[in-house]
């Protein structure tokens, strides 16, 4: 009696903590690339980052960019490239002198 209590607590412990799982995995899997490039964007802004570019590529195909995430069920990465913004940005503060 004892040995099939232990065995259903286990058994319990054991689907209880595998179906809290995919419930945490599945909602972060499922981003689109529009959203997840808005929250990256933000953090980089609130940390004072400037001239960078987010772009979201096909997986595999990210080159010499630093890949920062994955969207769209993990078939696109989004690809972060420093320097590319900032280029244009001296551009534009010349026009303003």
């Amino acid at each position: 009696m004892r040995t099939w209590t232990v065995a259903a607590a286990l058994l319990f412990v054991g689907t209880a903590g595998f179906a809290q799982t995919d419930q945490a995995v599945a909602p972060t899997a499922r981003k689109s690339c529009d959203d997840l490039k808005a929250e990256i964007s933000k953090k980089l802004d609130a940390k004072g980052v400037i001239g960078y570019t987010l772009e979201p590529v096909d997986k595999g195909k990210e080159g010499d960019a630093k890949v920062v995430g994955t969207c769209d069920g993990g078939t696109k990465s989004l690809a972060y490239n420093r320097g590319a913004a900032a280029e244009s940005k001296p551009a534009d503060s010349k026009k303003s002198q």
